[in-house]
């Protein structure tokens, strides 16, 4: 048996303050008569909307490794670190932990994110009935993850200020950290634009 989905009895949730809504009660012009924000039942062009965003992360992500995320001087001369340079330092001089962290956040998190956002486009895109619950637990663990993608910029924040004594060393970011926080709001921005709702809207959807 088929469980009816909650557009099916005229409810709405409100994204913002995840208010339920019965439709009949408000009106054509549907608003959350909590947060006042404007509900639909399913987001215009979320599909889009998100791709295009997926893309531009995808894009901005190869700057974002290519060019240096920082720029440091000292009596010994300067030098330009990348993400990936920068860990490699990072582990040379055993300090595992940070560069583990840094992996992490600047390529484990990314990728996955890319790759989670694109599945979920994909399926969606060809009204797939595959692992439903699976895809709404991963939409909402690509949603927690996001938080974590700062922990680069953070660490290089926290170098250029402990390394601002001016006659022996200085630090300041570079181009590249622009790009990945580029990627960071881009991806993120993705994933709050794909409305899950969708991956119900299949034959046997029960959402």
């Amino acid at each position: 048996m088929q469980p009816v989905r909650a557009i099916d009895l005229g409810l709405m949730t409100c994204r913002v303050c995840a208010q339920v809504i019965d439709r009949a009660t408000v009106g054509a012009n549907v608003r959350c008569v909590r947060c006042h924000r404007v509900v639909t039942t399913r987001m215009r062009g979320s599909v889009e909307k998100s791709l295009a965003l997926l893309i531009a992360g995808m894009i901005l992500y190869f700057p974002a490794n290519l060019l240096p995320v920082l720029h440091t001087s000292s009596v010994r001369g300067s030098s330009d670190s990348t993400i990936i340079g920068g860990i490699l330092e990072f582990w040379d001089t055993g300090s595992w932990d940070i560069a583990a962290l840094i992996f992490l956040a600047s390529v484990v998190v990314p990728v996955t994110k890319f790759l989670a956002i694109g599945l979920l486009l994909w399926t969606v895109r060809w009204h797939s009935a595959w692992a439903r619950h699976e895809r709404a637990k991963l939409y909402r663990f690509v949603e927690f993850i996001g938080y974590w993608s700062m922990l680069d910029v953070v660490v290089v924040a926290i170098t250029c200020s402990l390394l601002q004594f001016k006659a022996l060393a200085s630090a300041e970011p570079g181009l590249g950290i622009v790009f990945f926080c580029a990627v960071v709001v881009s991806t993120m921005m993705a994933a709050r634009s794909f409305d899950p709702r969708l991956i119900w809207d299949t034959p046997g959807g029960g959402a």
